[in-house]
């Protein structure tokens, strides 16, 4: 069976899973008819495996390195949506936090690895 390259980094498999906890939000918030909010952050969580995955495919560390840059603003953006939506009500406290620390540990862990490309 093929596979790619990005399928086996932690980085990118901790964010999948990120992702689909994310992405379930979203289908909440669509059902809900908070169609905006739920375009909101099924992007930014798509954003982060995106730039992993379309990273891995550079010619370059540094190209990668670069991607990189990107998918952790999303992890970012994630987490402010996450804020703005718990304020709403439409997340609880609890959920916010448990993303919170998913999205912080992916964060440091995306800043490890790269700079291990930039070495």
């Amino acid at each position: 069976m093929a596979q790619f390259r990005f399928e086996s980094l932690e980085i990118w498999q901790k964010a999948i899973e990120i992702s689909d906890r994310l992405f379930d939000i979203g289908d909440v918030l669509r059902d809900q008819g908070r169609f905006r909010f739920s375009e909101q952050i099924d992007s930014a969580a798509m954003s982060i495996t995106n730039n992993i995955s379309e990273g891995s495919g550079s010619y370059s560390d540094r190209d990668f390195a670069n991607f990189l840059k990107f998918s952790h603003r999303s992890i970012f953006e994630c987490a402010n949506i996450l804020v703005i939506l718990q304020r709403r009500k439409l997340v609880s406290v609890e959920e916010k936090e448990e993303l919170f620390n998913k999205l912080e540990h992916l964060s440091k862990m995306e800043t490890n690895f790269r700079k291990t490309l930039l070495k």
